[in-house]
Formats: structure tokens, sequence, C-alpha cells
């Protein structure tokens, strides 16, 4: 493990705000129906990604992958504030003792309560001109698990790790992926998910939270583009029902798998490309939504606007807390 010099900030002074008139979450959702979506931050994200809600706080912390940033949603408040780091940040957890653990290009680092890098646990192993760390959240344990984009899309070169304890290196926990995404942990922990966007395609497989062994990879759900319909699984979450939700980029939708693997509802987003979607509110029952905007034709964000905002909608059922990573 290694460290660095302090190279973000957030303060007061040092962090940056993008809504300060907004209105609370409150107000925005009055009268809005459950299971309809609503902009609550027209953020302009070029990737927007890994909400993650803090219960303690109150408050959704999520990721700009491509403009390196990391923010904090304050619903009470309606204000966002964001702290830029040196390299793009790919997901992002909770830390038991405070701060946070994040994926960045050059590896798992951890994270003061600032935001600032401030040790090296894991570097990335593969070819860091094409490869950055993506997609991860915590196991019910707390262990860190991340997976990794292979940017060309040409090798198949991602793959998902988890963390060792006491930063001891990487476990491989599948290869030859394009876009390791879609991790979540069924509410017992007995159940792993994990996709692999550009194939259209998500794993299931059994997990033992007490120990972290894994077994192999089922194919527990896949998705038939068409010509006009591209959606296919980005980030994920698990409601307290067991039911996975996932955000379908190029889909402009959620879609709702029973724990089978049918879909058993799909719900319309004013964007094409939601990339994430996270449980949390007093109740849990509030789905945080991002999206982006990057690399989208111009006459696509000449008709969606909001392309890049986060997005609430309310449900019937509430999600799970989050595990907070365990160093």
């Amino acid at each position: 493990m290694s460290s660095t010099p302090s190279s973000a900030a957030w303060d007061s002074t040092a962090s940056t705000s993008t809504s300060s008139a907004l209105p609370p979450l409150q107000e925005v959702l009055v009268g809005v129906p459950d299971f309809l979506p609503v902009c609550i931050l027209p953020a302009q994200a070029q990737l927007g990604e890994c909400p993650r809600w803090d219960e303690q706080a109150q408050q959704l912390v999520w990721v700009d992958i491509l403009a390196r940033r990391l923010h904090r949603y304050d619903p009470a408040s309606g204000r966002d504030r964001y702290v830029e780091l040196p390299e793009a940040i790919g997901c992002v957890a909770l830390a038991e003792e405070g701060g946070y653990i994040a994926g960045l290009r050059s590896g798992l680092w951890q994270l003061d309560q600032a935001g600032r890098p401030v040790l090296q646990l894991a570097v990335n192993p593969e070819d860091q001109a094409g490869s950055r760390f993506n997609d991860g959240r915590c196991d019910p344990a707390g262990r860190f698990l991340a997976g990794t984009i292979d940017e060309p899309k040409a090798g198949a070169r991602a793959h998902l790790y988890r963390l060792r304890a006491n930063g001891a290196g990487l476990d491989t926990l599948a290869d030859g992926l394009l876009t390791s995404n879609g991790l979540a942990f069924s509410p017992d922990g007995r159940w792993m998910y994990h996709s692999d966007t550009p194939n259209f395609v998500i794993w299931r497989r059994a997990y033992d939270p007490l120990t972290g062994d894994c077994g192999p990879r089922q194919v527990w759900a896949t998705i038939t583009p068409t010509a006009s319909d591209r959606g296919r699984p980005d980030g994920a979450a698990v409601d307290a029902e067991g039911y996975y939700w996932s955000a379908f980029y190029e889909g402009g939708r959620i879609v709702r798998f029973a724990p089978d693997g049918s879909v058993d509802a799909s719900y319309a987003l004013p964007v094409q490309c939601p990339t994430m979607c996270a449980f949390g509110g007093p109740d849990l029952r509030t789905l945080f939504i991002t999206s982006a905007r990057a690399g989208r034709p111009a006459e696509e964000l000449a008709r969606q606007p909001l392309a890049g905002a986060l997005f609430a909608m309310r449900t019937s059922v509430p999600g799970c807390i989050e595990p907070r990573w365990r160093a």
C-alpha cells in the first residue's frame, strides 16, 4: 500500500455547490405519484454513477466519473456539493470508520471524510491506459468488490475483483469482461448479481457472506437488443423483497427483475441513458437514479436536456441499507 499527498478538499470553502437554490426533495415530490421519476438535480453530469445513500447523514453520495467528481446531495436543503479528484472515480462506498473507499483509474483508494485520497489500497493490475475501475460496492460483511472497464471494448480484458483484508491485494472473481457492472447482493447476502453491460447479460452466483466464497456464475437474465432499443443492464440495486432494479443504459428506463430473473416492471425516464439506481430517504422508499450525457448525439441532447441529471421516484417497497467498508 502507498500513500499520496492530499489532492482534494471537501469543506465549506473548497467544495463546490451545484445547487444553491433548488427546493428540498420533499417539496419536489409533493403530489407526484409513486413510480414516476422526476428530476431533482439538473446536474449535467458527464457520466453520473454509483449513488449511495448515507443513512446516518441522510444524504446521497454519487460520482461523475469523467468529471472526476465526488458529490454529496442533501435532500433536506436541495443542495449538491462536489469535490474534484485527481483521477476518474468509478465507484465509492462509505467506510465504517468514516470517509470512503473508492475505485479510481489507478486502483482502490481510501478517502478521508473530506474526500481526499490518503492511502492506495490496491493497484489496478490492468493497463491503465485503457482500464479504470467502474462499478463496485461492499458485500454484507463489508468487503469491497469492484470491477473494471475495458475502455477500447476490444479485448474483453476487464475483471471483477475483491479487495483482500488489510489491503493484501486483489482476488479475481470474474474475467473476460468488457464492462463490469450491476454488482448487487440479495437481502440475505446469499446471492451476488453481476452484469457485463455490452454483452446484455446479468449473472447470479451463490455467495457466502461469512467467508466471501462465491459459486460459479449462472446466466440469470439476458436482454435481446433490437435496432430501435439497445437498452442494456448498467448499475443496479436490490430491494427488501429481493427484486433487482437495473438501469438500462440507452434504454431510457429502470427495469425491476423478479428473483427468478423474469421482468416484473419497467419505468420510463425522460433521458436515454440512466446509469445506476439506489434506494434512500428516511424510509428507503426513494429510488435515486443517475444518468449520463457524455458521448450522446447532439440531436438527442437537444431533445433530452435533462441528460446527466439526478432523478428520484417513490416506490412501494423499500430498499436495504448499504453495508460499509471495514478496513
